[in-house]
């Protein structure tokens, strides 16, 4: 594949890690959701968390369909997925509707999560793959800060004839999904076969008895924890010790997703020209100040920090601990890939954690729960390569 096809395939895949990013949107809706059915932190947080928990359920099986159907025609089936997910909420927002609508999210995500950075593997050749993947991340990001932006413009929109207010913002993700699927479905693009026998379910799973896979895949369980996490409890924090309402707190969000981008963008530069350790360590040691100004900021200005520091740090923990798992294994990229997307579960895991931490003792509990994510983000340095 010339380098000019490489940059014409690319445009699709990017755009589908856009779509990618419409599940960063299960944030600032879940507090928006919250509000309007005055709904307790606990039970407000089951939003987020159900839409992860479906990673522990279908990544792995995706990464088998994708041995049998090729990973192309995979990302269309998990766009259709998404596509549906962004239909519902436009007909109602009680918590049966919502639920069954941020289950779909979860399913589509999980589907796309482990199927498209595979993708971008094939089209890519090889090389720059942590670089390409971070780049993915930042257009993943542009979705993502977009979001609590279109929910506060809805919020103040007078639709009477729809009633959408904040839910205006799944009907535009919804027209990004459908052009997403149709550009993606005309793109040829050319997959090498699977040499040998595909693995089984119970051979995927033993995958995880390599101390690489598994520690990567704890990495990004913690990852995927703290942005959670962050996305949810940061408009949370400024309510608390601000008195913000929710439309000016959820600014919180979209200076988390903001630095993210920020990171994303400048990350895939400084993995061609630092030390993947070196860039990793600098990226933790800014989330362990973060969770220090978040656990103790009673400043706007603190906590302002604090959430850019958590935003910019923890933009490029996926990419560098997915490559180091998918280039440990190269002849089972597919199968590692579903292992590192179910990793994703850990954004069911730590939003429950984090509701009854909160409940029990304020948002400083929330942040205590990610602070034990960062620390083990630590312990993970020594895995990457210092070439």
């Amino acid at each position: 594949m010339t380098k000019q096809n490489k940059t014409i395939y690319l445009i699709p895949v990017m755009l589908c890690f856009f779509c990618m990013g419409f599940v960063d949107l299960v944030g600032i809706a879940s507090n928006y959701v919250k509000e309007d059915l005055a709904l307790s932190d606990s039970v407000a947080n089951v939003l987020p968390s159900l839409v992860f928990f479906w990673f522990l359920i279908f990544s792995v099986p995706t990464g088998m369909l994708m041995n049998k159907i090729g990973r192309k025609k995979t990302v269309l089936l998990s766009l259709g997925v998404t596509v549906v997910s962004l239909l519902l909420p436009l007909f109602g927002e009680t918590f049966t509707l919502m639920l069954i609508a941020f289950s779909l999210l979860g399913i589509g995500n999980a589907l796309m999560q482990t199927s498209l950075n595979p993708l971008v593997s094939t089209v890519m050749g090889g090389g720059n793959l942590a670089a390409t993947l971070t780049f993915g991340q930042f257009i993943k990001a542009i979705a993502s800060f977009s979001a609590p932006y279109l929910a506060m413009w809805g919020a103040t929109l007078v639709i009477p004839e729809f009633g959408l207010n904040w839910r205006v913002l799944f009907g535009i993700f919804f027209v990004v999904g459908i052009l997403s699927t149709v550009l993606l479905f005309v793109t040829p693009i050319e997959e090498p076969p699977i040499e040998g026998r595909p693995s089984t379910f119970v051979e995927c799973f033993k995958l995880l008895g390599t101390p690489i896979v598994l520690l990567s895949f704890l990495g990004i369980m913690c990852h995927v924890g703290i942005d959670v996490g962050t996305n949810t409890t940061a408009p949370k924090i400024l309510m608390e010790r601000l008195g913000m309402t929710l439309n000016e707190a959820a600014f919180a969000t979209s200076l988390y997703f903001i630095f993210r981008t920020l990171g994303c963008l400048t990350g895939s530069f400084f993995l061609r020209v630092l030390k993947m350790r070196t860039f990793f360590t600098i990226s933790i040691a800014m989330m362990a100040l973060s969770m220090c100004g978040l656990f103790v900021g009673t400043e706007q200005w603190m906590l302002y920090t604090a959430i850019a520091l958590v935003g910019y740090g923890n933009s490029n923990v996926f990419s560098m601990c997915f490559a180091t798992a998918l280039e440990s294994m190269p002849e089972k990229q597919n199968e590692v890939s579903g292992l590192m997307i179910m990793g994703l579960f850990g954004g069911t895991i730590f939003p429950l954690l984090m509701g009854f931490m909160s409940d029990a003792m304020g948002q400083a509990g929330a942040v205590f729960v990610m602070a034990v994510g960062v620390i083990y983000l630590f312990t993970y340095i020594k895995q990457l390569k210092t070439a």
